[in-house]
């Protein structure tokens, strides 16, 4: 039997996407969290937990978009031409964060104020267009053809926008217990604490839509109940309520520091394969699959020489990153504290406590 080569792009495609929603998940996450933090030397260890590692994390959303111009061309053409605005919008709030992001730790303290607020307006509008384009994902497109026939405003819709703000408790759960697993003494208590919050709120936001999807959409009702699928499908909403539990059990514990972030990419992990389950194997729903919108097979072949090359280079490097920078207080780079500057540090072991 032969390979299909479109099902392996299709799952380097997965494999990006999802990349991207954990990596760069939890610094946007950490973005909106300066809406919860207003003390200033807070917020600058929040910003410095990730600022050495943040950089490559948008590596993977340029992947994916790559491969999916490449790889699938009509499905590529028909996303842009749907969600044009919510994708602008996306964009936008991404080059606002990475600019504010670069620009508070330059900052006079009376300007300062202005980079908070874009970072974490910015990561705050970024988010939000991501979860309006997964909500058009599971909504479909009204397709004549090879042609996206709908308006420029089919996006706007009540699931869409709810998925939207789903997507900022996801990601802010994500940034929570981010904070959990790089900060210590009262910053810490404080992201137990609202970790417990936003926990809830995401179980609640999975719940409104596990029954929204299959009211609204019959293939995901055929899909998830009909038998034997049921029962294959089944450990998923029981490992989410798992996972919800033990995260929770953990926040209450002093000495649980990594267990919840981990705990919470498993949520994400498991919100993610749901949504696959639901739309497998079209990629434009709710009919065009993977192989109506692939290129040609010597196009996908060509292409996907030097993508699994490339591929294992950005994992080496990425875990090499987060290697460096494990634990606490790692390459913390212009805290300003009684308005002096603290030089970048890269020893290892040095946290943001031993600079007074």
């Amino acid at each position: 039997m032969g390979v299909d080569i479109s099902v392996i792009w299709f799952a380097i495609i997965v494999f990006a996407t999802l990349m991207y929603i954990i990596m760069d998940g939890f610094d946007l996450g950490i973005g909106m969290l300066f809406y919860f933090e207003r003390d200033p030397q807070a917020r600058d260890v929040m910003v410095n937990s990730v600022a050495p590692v943040w950089d490559g994390n948008e590596t993977w959303l340029v992947l994916g978009g790559a491969g999916l111009f490449g790889a699938f061309p009509l499905a590529y053409a028909v996303i842009i031409d749907a969600l044009t605005i919510p994708l602008t919008a996306m964009l936008i709030g991404l080059i606002f964060r990475g600019v504010a992001f670069e620009f508070r730790f330059k900052a006079t303290p009376s300007h300062r104020g202005f980079w908070d607020i874009s970072f974490a307006a910015g990561s705050l509008l970024a988010t939000f267009s991501q979860g309006i384009v997964v909500g058009a994902m599971i909504n479909g497109f009204d397709v004549e053809g090879r042609r996206f026939a709908g308006s420029a405003l089919d996006w706007l819709t009540p699931f869409n926008l709810f998925c939207g703000l789903g997507l900022m408790v996801a990601y802010t759960l994500l940034g929570t217990t981010w904070l959990i697993m790089k900060s210590e003494g009262a910053l810490q208590r404080h992201m137990r604490d609202l970790t417990r919050h936003v926990l809830l709120a995401l179980l609640a936001v999975v719940a409104v839509v596990s029954i929204w999807t299959p009211l609204g959409w019959q293939f995901v009702a055929d899909r998830w109940f009909s038998l034997p699928n049921f029962f294959y499908f089944l450990p998923v909403p029981i490992l989410v309520a798992v996972c919800g539990v033990l995260i929770w059990r953990l926040t209450r514990n002093p000495h649980s520091h990594a267990r919840p972030f981990l705990l919470t990419l498993g949520l994400i992990f498991l919100g993610f394969s749901g949504l696959g389950i639901s739309l497998w194997p079209n990629i434009i729903p709710p009919g065009i699959t993977i192989w109506d919108a692939a290129a040609p097979p010597s196009s996908q072949l060509f292409m996907l020489v030097g993508t699994l090359l490339i591929i294992p280079l950005i994992l080496v490097y990425t875990a090499w990153s987060y290697y460096v920078f494990r634990g606490k207080g790692h390459g913390y780079r212009g805290l300003s504290l009684n308005n002096m500057k603290v030089p970048l540090s890269l020893a290892a072991g040095r946290e943001v406590q031993n600079v007074r």
